[in-house]
């Protein structure tokens, strides 16, 4: 048989893993990536000896990343380490100043709930076996089916196993039930903002996300997040993939409704069986696609939630700081009012709350001897608009909110490498849709069938890959997303995880 051949529009974690799959199928891969590394929001970026993990800093769902390594017959120990984080991760409250430690182990969980809430230990235990059922059937069920029609849900299989799931409620009237203190609500409700979505509008199967943190954990692969990209792509270039850097696609060429390949920017067209575009949906549909194959209208895209965009910092800082984790979560007084900024009216927040990652904590090798690597990120609307003196003047506010609450007084006086990071520039590298730094939200009307297809209704051989289209947002989400578009690629219907290619 003739070697089929693929172009993937974008080299993020879905389009290498999907070139990985491909590849080792026997495909002719070409990836092209507009930017002059692959990884998408994974990139990476090295000053004064800091090495700064750009996106993705939170490792999670270690089982998924297993079972795609599996698929593809490599070891994953041959590629990275992973070290569980203990603790996962600490909160601090503005409204008290108080931090609490939450690890991946069931007995400690249980007694800092009990200390903080009578009884609501044994209530953690029973919730969390139920999310972990809710996690194991929805792995072996729902993540990696194909979803065309509301037929695709209407299986007795399907109803049958779903039947116990919380669908039509909301995460957050779910755990409100069960905890009343404030840190005990809040630290079962911040995984939304990992799904781009504020926890009284995230539908109520993703209380998952609680097994996912609370029991499964949070780990680090050695080097850093940048080590699954890299990964990656060692194992697409192992299987044959060409990867073209520095290559911004103009224009997907379409003739009589089948895909034929891309016309690079530059001018230069490259030819293929068949595309894939690990490129933002809407950037594909409104901009790569000649307008006669748009499959949504402006009015669709302006109505959809949008995940956060994120202001960020990347800083480089002198000495140590003994009050940080390797993930620390700074919660605003107001949550609602947090979330109202994000979601409802979109601003910039006047009392933020802020996510700091350490991870020259776990990691010596990313920061010079004496020195700490954080990246500081704060949830945004995405569409927020900003020039560079406003930018300077909210990283002094939030290094003002880091000197108060984690004791660092002298912390701008520390600091030998800034760098902010924020909506304008995911636009500018990633081609994102008002410079969310997610996607698409999680909401219940743009999940599963009412997300965008992987596969285009319009053009033959044209699919999709990656955070846009389903199962959603995420590095392992991306991963499943992968198998999805192999899975109509070869036209395989089952709705099962894959074994092996």
């Amino acid at each position: 048989m003739q070697q089929k051949s693929v172009i993937i529009i974008g080299g993020g974690i879905g389009g290498l893993a999907l070139a990985c799959m491909l590849g080792k199928k026997g495909y002719q891969v070409t990836i092209v990536e507009k930017n002059e590394m692959v990884g998408g929001r994974a990139r990476i970026f090295t000053e004064q000896g800091f090495t700064f993990d750009m996106g993705p800093s939170w490792y999670m769902m270690p089982d998924v990343f297993e079972h795609f390594f599996s698929v593809v017959g490599e070891d994953m120990g041959e590629y990275y380490q992973l070290e569980r984080l203990s603790p996962s991760y600490q909160i601090t409250l503005k409204s008290d100043g108080k931090s609490y430690k939450f690890y991946s182990d069931m007995s400690k969980n249980k007694a800092l709930f009990e200390s903080i809430e009578q009884g609501s230990g044994q209530v953690l235990e029973d919730f969390l076996n139920k999310a972990q059922y809710q996690y194991e059937l929805s792995k072996a069920e729902f993540m990696y089916r194909n979803y065309d029609s509301v037929r695709d849900f209407m299986t007795w299989r399907v109803m049958r196993q779903g039947a116990g799931l919380p669908l039509f409620k909301k995460q957050k009237q779910i755990i409100n039930k069960k905890f009343k203190s404030e840190i005990l609500r809040r630290a079962l409700q911040y995984q939304t903002v990992l799904l781009g979505t504020a926890p009284g509008d995230t539908p109520g199967i993703y209380t998952l996300m609680n097994y996912v943190d609370l029991v499964l954990g949070e780990w680090y692969p050695t080097g850093g997040i940048r080590s699954v990209p890299n990964a990656l792509e060692s194992i697409a270039k192992k299987y044959g993939a060409k990867i073209i850097l520095n290559a911004p696609v103009k224009e997907i060429i379409v003739e009589n409704s089948i895909a034929k390949g891309v016309q690079l920017e530059n001018s230069e067209k490259i030819f293929a069986d068949m595309v894939v575009s690990n490129a933002d949906v809407h950037h594909t549909d409104t901009k790569l696609l000649p307008d006669n194959y748009r499959t949504k209208s402006d009015k669709y895209w302006n109505s959809r939630t949008l995940a956060p965009s994120a202001f960020i910092l990347y800083l480089g800082v002198k000495g140590k700081i003994e009050n940080l984790d390797h993930h620390n979560l700074l919660f605003t007084k107001d949550w609602d009012q947090g979330f109202s900024e994000i979601f409802d009216h979109p601003a910039w927040p006047k009392d933020p709350s802020l996510y700091v990652c350490m991870p020259s904590k776990t990691d010596k090798s990313i920061a010079p001897e004496g020195h700490e690597n954080l990246f500081v990120l704060v949830p945004i609307a995405s569409g927020l608009t900003y020039d560079d003196g406003f930018a300077k003047m909210y990283g002094d506010k939030v290094l003002d909110e880091m000197a108060q609450y984690y004791n660092i007084p002298d912390i701008k006086e520390r600091i030998v490498v800034r760098h902010h990071y924020s909506v304008k520039d995911f636009i500018v590298d990633y081609n994102a849709f008002k410079g969310t730094a997610l996607g698409l939200a999680h909401t219940l009307g743009q999940t599963a069938i009412f997300r965008p297809n992987n596969i285009h209704p319009k053009i033959k051989n044209m699919f999709y890959v990656g955070a846009g289209t389903n199962p959603g947002i995420g590095m392992p989400i991306c991963l499943i997303s992968a198998e999805l578009a192999y899975k109509r690629i070869e036209n395989i219907t089952h709705p099962f995880p894959l074994n092996k290619i």
